[in-house]
């Protein structure tokens, strides 16, 4: 499963690196390439980085298994399995990591010691559907997605029925579950803006699919939320914003030249474009310096250098 048809450019500034719109240029960095880290994947999805030892977690759902690309020797390895269809991951301010469960129906976070402490499996006494993404806010709490997804088959989750609305959760500081917004179009990928003051929510069952963004108060309470994004016939998934507040998402479409990663500007104007040869599920920055985009994408890893930091 690790063969796929990729050849890495031969030219720069990479073809596969294109600009939409004249503020997408200085983000493009003349000599990085788009690289195909490593592949043996069924879905790849949720990648998080970790500075501190220098690799990247990344879910493989159909396989339950969460893989570990390691940045130094460029191995990838098995991290977790099972795993409880691990999807979308990321870490907490404390730097340990948050994991949404598809199978689990649960958000787990992984302590120092490797124990597991479930954050939450239900709300108002029904189980969870199968949170999706998540993402923790500088004051400690943890938000996340729960669409139905992973009841579907026992391909991506384990196959049931939903017992709650596709709804957004908070979880806050004392450990308290609220819904944050309800009876969502297939609450997807999500991240906030660099002030924190914007959440975008990607709602992926939406016809046509499309990016929200939100208001948020100092409480964590949303309002006034707005389409910033309508994708078309695209198919946007995981999101993380740079330093700018530029949104960088996972891109798929009907017409394969749209998967990937499209990149959106805060107004909402696609800027630029990554073209991959598979559909793009989710990405993170990490490197050093944390310029280093990686991109889940179906089978496979990618990276590519950019002009710019995560948030």
């Amino acid at each position: 499963m690790d063969e796929i048809s990729w050849r890495p450019s031969t030219r720069v500034p990479d073809p596969l690196v294109r600009v939409l719109d004249p503020r997408f240029e200085r983000y493009r960095l003349p000599h990085a390439k788009v690289e195909r880290l490593g592949g043996g994947m069924r879905w790849a999805e949720g990648p998080e980085w970790f500075g501190d030892s220098r690799f990247v977690l990344l879910t493989d759902l159909p396989n339950d298994r969460i893989m570990r690309w390691d940045e130094v020797t460029g191995v990838i390895s098995t991290f977790r399995q099972p795993s409880n269809q691990a999807n979308g991951m990321t870490r907490d301010r404390q730097g340990r990591l948050i994991v949404c469960e598809h199978g689990g129906r649960r958000v787990t976070r992984t302590e120092y010691d490797g124990r597991i402490t479930v954050l939450a499996d239900s709300y108002a006494g029904q189980p969870l559907n199968s949170p999706n993404d998540v993402v923790v806010r500088s004051d400690d709490s943890v938000w996340f997605t729960d669409p139905p997804f992973g009841l579907v088959s026992d391909y991506m989750g384990r196959q049931g029925s939903p017992s709650l609305p596709a709804n957004l959760y908070r979880i806050d500081a004392s450990g308290a579950v609220q819904c944050a917004a309800e009876d969502l179009e297939g609450p997807n990928g999500l991240a906030f803006s660099p002030d924190e003051q914007k959440l975008y929510l990607v709602e992926s069952r939406a016809r046509p699919r499309r990016i929200v963004a939100y208001d948020v108060n100092e409480a964590g309470h949303l309002s006034n939320g707005q389409v910033l994004i309508d994708a078309g016939a695209g198919m946007p998934d995981g999101l993380r914003v740079d330093v700018d507040g530029n949104l960088w998402c996972g891109w798929g479409a009907p017409d394969s030249r749209l998967d990937g990663v499209r990149v959106f500007a805060p107004d909402g104007t696609a800027i630029g474009q990554i073209e991959l040869p598979e559909r793009c599920a989710n990405l993170c920055f990490g490197g050093p310096r944390n310029n280093r985009l990686l991109m889940a994408s179906t089978t496979s890893l990618y990276s590519l250098f950019v002009n710019t930091r995560g948030a």
